[in-house]
């Protein structure tokens, strides 16, 4: 294969002005407009940026990385993972749950990634956002050279069909030296279930699907592209201040070669459009205490999970990635689960910031439905309101570190798990406390939810972690019961709407004598997992943070004494016991929960353990990676498990951080929030 050498690079020069304007710079100086000396890394956040060393001599084809060395950029309507080395290694398109396109994270060998690799030797990289957004920045670091990959998906309020907006913007810039590259974009359609071709046109290299149904996608460069087999190729060497741009996203019907999509002025909007876009967002938060950064970090990445379009909440960008490397729990988290939707909602209110709520409050309007048996709302759905979700399990993809089944779907879609009537209350109390005022059709639709709940709420469900081990009388789906009804009453009262309150009020104190009754343990002096177990479940720190029991009430404080003894290592815990008493109906084990470390921290801090709630808040932060991000879980060795990047982990860190804060400062916590 031919390298092309590029100088002189008029396309490339045009675009280092275009992006030396985009930092205020003259175009003299765009050299460093994004360097190590920049404003924008001079302030980032984060100082332990992640390093990774890297064989010169050796590119890795289509292999990926761990979990954890990945950073995240997404439009709110999907959302692609970006390696430590610059490869795409995970992205579904158009969607969040469409399928795949890049899947190497789960294949090394068939899922498909989109790389630029640096040819130098002793090759170190760093990755770090640009403050308060979600582009991403990827250093290659040699005394050969520095080069930069900018990394990001346009978000405009413009109409989807102007050009680029739902792409994925790479820029590859040189800061010091002459270096080489080569580029590989290899998609993998639909799982790697289905052919495509490659085709050059124009500026770029289009892929065609075999598959109707899927539609064709198209990367366009700057520098000149050449197909090899069904993948994109180039190799190609940028001098100091020199810039590349590429632009993958769906090739239209008809659409040729759309060279619109690399003019530096376009790009030059989109990154603005996006970077203010970000910023402006963020900047909504009125959350000024420590760990702002983290904080911050968390709130933009849950914001990545909330449709633009639709106003729900998915539950985290990836599928089949493993809790424990080689086993079964292996899980789709692409939906929109009302219990992590509901615990987002509040993260962001506690952050002042309401807009969110208000429109999943609109989305699950529609949701509701008339079902005596599973009752009128579901557990999860598509990001767009569809219900079926039908789990099956591919065998195209090897899995994450060989771990399978992989599945695409949820079957849990068909449980029944009441908890998610507590949530769901909880977050329409405090968008109404904090926002607006509910309408009078909701304030119908709840009464009617809570009609049918007052006649169910003793059945035994699969509760909040989805066991398929068979129903049980749960006590955390009895204890959100228990919430549904006193937010129920709570706002009812405080906005004087009509409703059967003297009913409410009996159910609600039924509800609270049998968790008392029912669920408390005098041999373990704690509150138990489910009606006549003695197990434990992480879930129980919930408790106290539902305003069910106080913090320091002796059987909650026994309860956080027990969780500590059998749940918990150091600041990491566990959802309950998966050997001796296995009710998820799955083999093997999993990592420790990082939401439920992060529960814990707060259940301390309520207690007024406040030196050791921050001890184990601060190491629980050291268990991020090196942009901010946590999976799902943690395993034994402190490597990331699970879907990434889960929205709950985040959102629980969120909650936690905020509190703990308060505590800190001294300011009022005798206010029911």
């Amino acid at each position: 294969m031919a390298s092309w050498q590029p100088r002189p690079l008029p396309a490339c020069r045009a675009a280092r002005r275009s992006f030396c304007r985009l930092t205020c710079l003259p175009p003299g100086s765009c050299g460093s407009s994004l360097s190590s000396k920049s404003a924008a890394a001079r302030h980032t956040s984060f100082t332990a940026v992640s390093r990774l060393k890297i064989r010169g001599d050796k590119l890795r084809g289509m292999s990926s990385q761990e979990i954890e060395n990945h950073g995240v950029i997404g439009n709110m309507r999907s959302i692609a993972l970006v390696s430590i080395e610059g490869s795409i290694d995970f992205f579904c398109y158009p969607e969040f749950d469409s399928p795949t396109v890049f899947a190497s994270l789960i294949d090394g060998e068939e899922g498909g990634s989109f790389r630029i690799d640096a040819e130098l030797p002793d090759l170190r990289t760093k990755q770090l956002y640009l403050p308060d957004t979600n582009i991403l920045l990827t250093r290659f670091l040699s005394n050969g050279g520095v080069a930069e990959l900018t990394d990001f998906m346009p978000v405009s309020h413009e109409s989807d069909s102007h050009s680029g907006v739902h792409q994925i913007i790479r820029m590859v810039r040189v800061i010091r030296g002459e270096i080489s590259f080569r580029l590989r974009c290899a998609p993998r359609f639909d799982y790697a279930r289905a052919d495509h071709e490659a085709v050059q046109e124009g500026d770029g290299v289009c892929f065609r699907p075999h598959t109707a149904d899927i539609p064709s996608m198209a990367l366009h460069a700057s520098i000149p592209l050449e197909v090899e087999g069904r993948d994109a190729v180039a190799s190609f060497t940028l001098a100091a201040g020199d810039t590349a741009m590429f632009a993958f996203g769906q090739m239209k019907r008809g659409e040729k070669s759309p060279s619109n999509v690399l003019r530096p002025a376009f790009i030059e909007r989109h990154f603005r459009q996006t970077s203010d876009y970000w910023r402006n967002w963020i900047g909504k938060s009125n959350y000024k205490g420590r760990w702002r950064e983290m904080v911050n970090r968390s709130a933009l990445v849950l914001k990545l999970h909330c449709s633009q379009q639709h106003g729900s909440v998915i539950a985290a960008a990836t599928f089949g990635l493993p809790e424990k490397v080689g086993g079964e729990r292996n899980w789709d988290y692409r939906y929109t689960w009302l219990r992590d939707s509901s615990f987002t909602l509040y993260a962001f209110m506690r952050l002042g910031i309401v807009d969110e709520a208000r429109r999943f409050t609109m989305w699950l309007r529609d949701r509701l439905r008339d079902d005596a048996e599973h009752g009128p709302l579901q557990v999860m759905y598509h990001a767009d309101g569809r219900q079926e979700i039908d789990e099956e399990i591919i065998d195209t993809l090897s899995g994450y570190r060989n771990s399978r089944p992989v599945r695409i779907g949820n079957a849990a879609y068909q449980q029944l798990q009441l908890d998610i009537y507590g949530e769901m209350m909880d977050a329409v109390y405090l968008a109404a406390k904090y926002g607006d005022g509910i309408s009078y059709e909701g304030w119908q639709n709840v009464q009617s939810m809570l009609a049918w709940l007052g006649s169910n709420w003793e059945r035994p469900d699969e509760g909040i972690w989805e066991v398929r081990g068979g129903r049980r009388d749960f006590l955390h789906s009895r204890l959100m019961c228990w919430v549904a009804f006193d937010r129920a009453i709570r706002l009812g009262q405080k906005r004087s709407l009509a409703a059967p309150y003297r009913e409410w009020y009996a159910i609600r104190d039924k509800i609270y004598h049998d968790i008392h009754t029912n669920f408390w343990s005098e041999k373990r002096q704690s509150f138990v997992q489910y009606k006549g177990s003695e197990n434990l479940d992480a879930s129980v720190l919930l408790m106290p943070l539902m305003r069910f029991i106080s913090p320091v009430d002796p059987r909650m404080l026994g309860t956080l004494k027990a969780v500590e003894q059998n749940l918990t290592e150091d600041s990491l815990v566990y959802r309950y016991d998966t050997l001796n008493d296995p009710i998820d109906g799955l083999n093997g084990t999993e990592g420790s929960f990082n939401a439920c470390s992060f529960w814990y921290v707060e259940c301390l801090a309520r207690a007024h353990q406040t030196e050791k709630a921050r001890l184990l808040f601060e190491k629980m932060m050291g268990y991020s990676n090196h942009l901010g991000l946590y999976a799902e879980q943690l395993g034994e060795s402190g490597e990331h498990l699970g879907n990434f990047p889960q929205a709950l982990t985040h959102l629980a860190l969120i909650s936690t951080a905020t509190y703990l804060d308060r505590v800190l400062s001294g300011r009022n916590l005798t206010e029911w929030r």
